[in-house]
């Protein structure tokens, strides 16, 4: 690396790293939360072991991930935060269409729960499905801490999802480890905003590769959530056939047998296994550079009952979303009613602006070769990568078309240019949303919808760019949406959605249901680039006067 660029020489605060003193983290746990109750939540610094590595982190309750709430749809709760870890605090419901004032966005819909402090949140669960809870301050840090956690919301039809013996919920999540250490975080701001932290530890529900048991004939639900700060999942089970019944909130359109689920930053997949001989069943992660083993179920010869074989194979359909099928032509056919460019501008030498950002976007195609190969090989060793390579593989996003997963699919699956990504911050590699009609950036955005409105978005992410990767893209409590089409090709499975994945060089078009009123917040899920400003507000106002 030539000298100019080296990273820059002033030093920030870190974060603290001690563990003194500091409580062991606990294991996670299922907390059943009935309509009116009060949940008590802490947010506090543990003592965690990952391997055999123990580190100062983050957790809810104590835990890494926090409880995972299960709540009846329907419900209303209320949630009492007290905040005792080292910076301030909000708490954002992921998915919840909930009253505005408690979405968890600082300075937006309330102040930031200093350190020491408190803040009572009441949720309401109006959609069955999955969903999570999250920081939104800080939560490149937050998040790769451990403060992330899952929410299943009951169906109140008890015929909603096909029938299986039990679930189990999995967060996906890597961390990133140095001589048995996290790299630093700049008290500052955002660091690795380039690509995001990527990290070389592959976690399932916190814990490397774990083990479940299971029994012969066993159909499990497996409820997936992606809670890493950038890291795609494209997650598979290797000698157990699977099932794709529901994505980010509910059911898809068509149950469809797959070979694996892609699932981008926050967004889920609710897939059934059907455990059907006897021996070790892995969960992996499959890219072109390989298949990594997240977690293994060791299945017994002990028969499940009752058995469900014959009912796994039936694949059913959503009358709903086939009447929201019916409605799209329409919208499908029009133009949009806004356009999203996604943008990344760099600037990391001293002087040395376009130049830079034009090596910058160059090393963003060349890098995927050799760096990639490079950065896997030494992720094998610290991820028990099985090292073998696989063709490309069927795969399905939870509602998303079916095509090749190969090296040109738009998708950064590992940190390709890591001596970059560590010299990026907030102050010299910006992302940038760009309203395509007004030329109004991040902040500066301000669309105004009503309720009962049906908005039509293309995001934009094919325009040349100092660095161009994939943008999860999430909207906040507004609304739900349809994704319409994906470069074209129209979206044959329909679900109810909050994110969408926007690969390098793709537009897509989305239809959002405007059902909420407030002030909400729309950003790229990756955490390292909302910090760098990727983001925006909208607002909805009540429902239009009749004329």
């Amino acid at each position: 690396m030539d000298a100019h660029m080296h990273p820059r020489p002033e030093i920030h605060a870190e974060f603290p790293r001690e563990t003194t003193g500091l409580p062991t983290a606990v294991p996670p746990s299922d907390v059943v939360v009935d309509d009116g109750d009060v949940l008590t939540l802490r947010i506090g610094p543990v003592r965690n072991r990952i391997g055999g590595t123990e580190m100062r982190m983050l957790a809810y309750n104590g835990s890494i991930p926090g409880p995972c709430l299960r709540v009846r749809q329907g419900s209303t709760i209320t949630v009492d935060v007290t905040n005792h870890a080292d910076l301030e605090q909000t708490v954002h419901w992921h998915g919840l269409r909930l009253e505005n004032r408690f979405d968890g966005v600082p300075h937006q819909t309330q102040r930031p729960i200093p350190v020491g402090g408190n803040f009572r949140y009441e949720l309401q669960f109006p959609d069955e499905g999955l969903y999570w809870y999250h920081p939104h301050v800080r939560e490149d840090y937050g998040q790769e801490m451990g403060l992330y956690a899952p929410i299943v919301v009951k169906p109140a039809d008890p015929a909603y999802w096909p029938p299986c013996h039990r679930d189990l919920v999995l967060t996906l999540d890597d961390l990133l480890l140095e001589d048995g250490r996290m790299p630093v975080f700049q008290r500052a701001g955002a660091n690795r905003t380039m690509m995001g932290r990527y990290g070389n530890v592959l976690l399932v529900s916190g814990r490397v590769r774990p083990t479940f048991a299971a029994g012969r004939g066993e159909v499990v639900r497996l409820y997936l959530v992606n809670t890493a700060n950038t890291r795609i999942f494209n997650v598979a089970v290797d000698g157990a056939a699977m099932k794709l019944v529901g994505g980010d909130s509910g059911r898809v359109e068509h149950e469809r047998f797959v070979d694996a689920v892609m699932i981008a930053p926050s967004e889920r997949a609710v897939v059934d296994v059907l455990f059907d001989r006897p021996g070790p069943v892995d969960l992996v992660h499959r890219t072109p550079a390989g298949v990594q083993t997240l977690a293994t179920f060791t299945v017994s010869d002990d028969v499940a009952t009752p058995p469900l074989a014959e009912s796994f194979t039936e694949l059913r359909h959503a009358p709903e979303l086939r009447r929201e099928r019916e409605r799209l032509a329409a919208d499908r056919d029009r133009g949009p009613d806004h356009t999203l460019q996604l943008v990344g501008e760099m600037d990391m030498g001293q002087g040395m602006g376009h130049g830079m950002s034009t090596m910058g976007h160059g090393m963003s195609t060349m890098g995927r070769t050799g760096a990639t190969q490079h950065h896997m090989a030494a992720m094998d060793h610290d991820t028990h990568t099985t090292g073998h390579h696989t063709a490309p593989m069927q795969h399905d996003t939870a509602g998303a078309d079916r095509e090749e997963v190969g090296e040109a699919d738009g998708i950064e699956w590992e940190d390709t240019m890591p001596e970059m990504n560590v010299m990026s911050d907030h102050t010299n590699m910006v992302w940038k949303l760009v309203d395509a009609d007004t030329g109004a950036v991040n902040h500066d955005i301000w669309w105004t919808f009503h309720v009962g409105d049906r908005v039509k978005l293309r995001l934009d992410n094919s325009l040349p760019s100092d660095h161009q990767m994939h943008h999860p893209f999430h909207v906040h409590g507004a609304g739900r949406f349809l994704v319409l089409d994906r470069g074209g090709v129209e979206e044959d499975n329909l679900v109810w959605k909050d994110t969408v994945l926007v690969r390098e060089g793709e537009v897509v078009n989305i239809l959002l249901d405007v059902s909420n009123p407030g002030v909400w917040m729309a950003h790229c899920h990756i955490a390292e680039h909302v910090e760098t400003g990727m983001m925006f507000s909208l607002e909805v106002l009540p429902e239009r006067a009749l004329r």
